[in-house]
Parts: structure tokens; sequence; C-alpha cells
């Protein structure tokens, strides 16, 4: 059985569906209940913050996903105790979403929640691997209602490309490594297949729905104002500093997706094009 924390975002809602489809039995947790149960999925609301809500729902489980929600950043001893009770539960692997800032900014005050987590499952003695995520693609979510209303994308830093990771490429990497030996005790930094800029992805959604689409350069002031409305305040900083002036590994693209996958991370494109409804 494998545990699913996160269940309702972009990255737990692939992998649950990839795990079922792979005939695994998965227990799906969030906070509220799933607003579309996958088939075959056992769905358990529990506090990922709260290892006692989370015993229960370990019971029995042999591998153990961790995502973590913005808030839980904030968790003193969230880390060290929900690792004991998946130890005692009988949990052998644990599977950490993590971020790439961890390997490129250790000093960063903004993630130092999450590398206590990277440490309490280093330290956790059970077999573990830790997917290091660059920025997600699917923050381009952000810009569909201004997309829709008015053909424009608000942005900071226009000309700056990172190579910005398919959500769903995450969830393939992580549904490998929970069912398949041979990642332990392994990190793995999880990116896109090339770097692409604010500018270059409005252009790519442009072309997409076959309408022109404006950009707009936000300031840092502005973007920080916007960005507050749904990211922990204390995450902002950091996430800017990398977004305006990342530095050459956070510009580099990894070979750990394919290097897992077999395949090449997914495109920008491909991600638009499948989330293409959102921007009509």
């Amino acid at each position: 059985m494998i545990v699913v924390t996160g269940a309702t975002g972009n990255v737990g809602r692939p992998l649950i569906e990839a795990l079922a489809e792979a005939g695994e039995q998965v227990v799906a947790v969030s906070r509220r209940p799933l607003p579309s149960p996958t088939d075959g999925v056992r769905h358990a609301q529990a506090d990922l913050g709260s290892a006692e809500s989370m015993r229960p729902v370990l019971e029995g489980a042999d591998a153990f996903f961790i995502l973590l929600a913005g808030e839980l950043l904030g968790y003193g001893e969230a880390a060290t105790d929900l690792l004991a009770a998946a130890r005692d539960a009988g949990v052998k692997r644990v599977v950490l979403l993590s971020s790439q800032i961890n390997a490129t900014r250790p000093d960063s005050a903004s993630h130092g929640r999450l590398r206590e987590f990277e440490e309490a499952v280093r330290g956790s003695g059970l077999d573990f691997t830790i997917l290091r995520a660059g920025g997600f693609a699917s923050n381009a979510f952000a810009w569909a209602e201004s997309v829709r209303a008015d053909r424009t994308v608000f942005a900071p830093f226009g000309d700056v490309a990172l190579p910005v990771v398919d959500p769903a490429d995450i969830a393939a990497v992580a549904a490998v490594v929970l069912r398949e030996d041979g990642h332990a005790g392994r990190t793995y930094e999880v990116t896109g297949p090339e770097a692409v800029s604010p500018r270059a992805q409005a252009d790519v959604i442009a072309e997409a729905i076959g309408e022109e689409v404006t950009f707009v350069e936000l300031t840092r002031e502005a973007a920080h104002t916007h960005m507050a409305q749904f990211m922990p305040e204390d995450v902002i900083p950091g996430t800017l500093d990398i977004l305006g002036a990342p530095l050459p590994a956070e510009q580099r693209v990894s070979p750990d997706v394919e290097k897992v996958l077999g395949r090449p991370a997914t495109p920008f494109s491909g991600w638009v094009s499948r989330s293409l409804p959102a921007f009509k």
C-alpha cells in the first residue's frame, strides 16, 4: 500500500492516478474531500502536520509520499514526528517532494522548514528518495484569468529563462521511485527539458489558443503583492530572487527525469496543450 499526501494538488492528482493504473493500493490523503475520487483509491482526511492524525492512515503502508502544503513549512516538530509515525507503522520507503532551492541556496530563510524535512527523511532509517523540483509549469495557471479576460500575461523578469517542470513529470518520477528498487538514498533534480522565460511562455500560450497575448512586465514589488494572494509570505522573497537572478545551477537542465522515466521531460508547450481549457 502506498500513502500519498497532497492528493488534491497538481502533483498529487496525477500521482494517485498513475499508481492506481499500475495496480497499486493507494490511500490519498488530504485535509478536504477529493473533488473527483479516482476509482480504486481510498481517501483519508488527515493533517500532515499532526503525526497522530497520520498514524492510522500509515498503518499497513509500504511506501509514503510526502508533499508539504505551504503552511506546513511553519510547523516545528512536524518532520521528526511524522517520520517516527511512519517508521512505527511499518513504512519501508519514503519519497519527499522538496525544492531545488535546498541545493542552490542552502541559507535561504524561506525554505528552512523544508530543509528540516529533508534532514528528517535522511535520518529516518527508512529507504528514502528526495525529489528536488524546479519551478512548476503549472505556476502559469496564475495567468489564466487575465489571459481569458484580456489576453494578457503579467509577470516579473520577462526575459529570465528557467527550466520549468510539468507537475505530471514530477508525479511520474515519484510513481517510479515509490514502486521500484534502486532509488534508495538518491536525490533527483526534477526540471523541464529547456529553459523558457515568462515572455516566451506567454508566446506559447498565445500560439496554443490561436490569439495574440500581450506580455506586461511587473516590477518586483508588484509581483510580490500579486504572489502574496496565493503563496506564503516568507517564501516570496526567495522565489523572486530565483525568478530575477537565478544561479547557473537553477538554469541548468537536469537529466534526471529522462534518467528515471526513460523519456525526455515534457516541454512547457506540452503542459499548455494539456491545460488549454484554463486559458480559453
